[in-house]
């Protein structure tokens, strides 16, 4: 098990740049693979890019491809997603969420951190 934060969310101008950052805690971190969902209100949470525990493997919703990039620095126990363009349907609580390289579950979630972008 492992315990996730994220921070970095924050409100910003349609546009903008934004980068997320997710600090775990609780076990060797190369053992997960890491996501980040959303959720915008009224809506179902969304996934939105995945990163492998070596970080050799990414993908990516259709809606961030081209604009948000996902990466981890082991060393720092920290998964980032950097996300360019941003746009106001953009606007939710992003979380990052973890599972166990040998499973397919994600049963390790933050709490969230809210991006609100502008038009």
């Amino acid at each position: 098990h492992v315990q996730l934060v994220e921070s970095g969310g924050r409100l910003v101008q349609a546009g903008d740049s934004l980068s997320l950052s997710c600090v775990a805690s609780g076990r060797t971190f190369t053992n997960y693979a890491v996501a980040w969902f959303r959720q915008a209100p009224g809506k179902g949470r969304e996934f939105v890019a995945d990163i492998s525990g070596s970080g050799g493997t990414t993908s990516y919703a259709d809606s961030a491809k081209g604009r948000f990039t996902i990466s981890r620095d082991n060393a720092k126990n920290t998964v980032f997603l950097l996300m360019n363009n941003l746009k106001p349907e953009d606007t939710a609580l992003y979380y990052c969420a973890a599972r166990r390289t040998s499973s397919t579950l994600y049963d390790n979630w933050g709490q969230g951190t809210q991006v609100t972008v502008s038009s």
